[in-house]
């Protein structure tokens, strides 16, 4: 039993390091900013988001990449760039989001 609780422990020092600026073993829930237009030329009048999601770390499936979340969505312009977390004990279920904000 201790070495199964050691093995978590240690395999969720290492697979926590995608969940953005911090993480914890039980539950994760963060939201963080990414990027955003210098030039503040664009006003983020429309706001996507696209996320990945994984189960078990053995299945994982979406898509939380910015350039695709615009298109799909018909953002032209993007203001921002921001993202967010969510894991239930490291490894059981995770998912990381990209919201795109923009013209």
């Amino acid at each position: 039993m201790k070495f199964i609780i050691a093995a978590g422990i240690i395999l969720g020092s290492f697979t926590n390091c995608a969940n953005g600026p911090v993480g914890g073993f039980l539950f994760t829930g963060t939201t963080f900013p990414g990027e955003f237009n210098t030039l503040n030329n664009v006003s983020p009048t429309k706001k996507a988001e696209g996320c990945t999601r994984s189960v078990l770390g053995l299945i994982t499936w979406g898509d939380s990449g910015a350039g695709q979340i615009a298109l799909e969505n018909g953002i032209t312009k993007i203001a921002t760039i921001d993202h967010s977390t969510m894991s239930v004990l490291t490894l059981v279920y995770r998912d990381y989001c990209t919201i795109v904000a923009g013209e």
